[in-house]
């Protein structure tokens, strides 16, 4: 059964980095950041920020469906999106087990200093998967964060890829 790794994190918590490992072990990669920039370009300098919630709904809908395409042809999936709400959480996992891959959401958290600092260093670079983000927009993604609970099964990242490839390689063997 494929595994289907839900990244559930705020923006600067690791999510891409993770991503990105994973997708080296051959883990199909699925940016939802990535493919907004492909499409519309610079958040915030190509089209204005407050536009980027209507620009990001039909990638996502066009994600998702490649996210299923994947789990049903067998392939390991890791979603690079932040998943803040329990119930974006709970339409993915079901939407992996519909297409008979094996959900795993994986929680990296991290402290509001430690995201400002990480913030500070990326608001510097101009790629896909560096959006600006002020300390006041950081407090507002806080409030609007739903922390994973264990009843959602989830794994906290245990701080290095390899352990959690242990993890992962653990939850496939069960």
């Amino acid at each position: 059964m494929p595994l289907a790794v839900l990244l559930a994190g705020l923006t600067g918590s690791g999510k891409t980095t993770v991503a990105q490992a994973l997708a080296a072990r051959g883990f199909t990669r699925l940016s939802v950041d990535e493919e907004v920039h492909r499409i519309h370009g610079r958040y915030g300098v190509d089209y204005p920020e407050h536009t980027y919630f209507e620009r990001e709904r039909p990638v996502v809908e066009a994600i998702r469906r490649r996210f299923i395409e994947e789990l049903r042809a067998g392939n390991d999936v890791v979603l690079d999106h932040g998943l803040w709400r329990r119930g974006e959480r709970d339409a993915w996992r079901e939407a992996a087990r519909r297409a008979g891959g094996h959900p795993l959401i994986i929680y990296l958290p991290a402290d509001r200093d430690d995201l400002l600092r990480r913030l500070a260093e990326r608001n510097r670079r101009e790629d896909a998967n560096a959006l600006t983000v002020t300390p006041e927009a950081l407090d507002d993604f806080f409030s609007r964060f739903d922390v994973p609970g264990q009843d959602e099964g989830v794994i906290v990242y245990p701080g290095s890829v390899e352990g959690l490839m242990d993890r992962l390689r653990g939850e496939r063997q069960s």
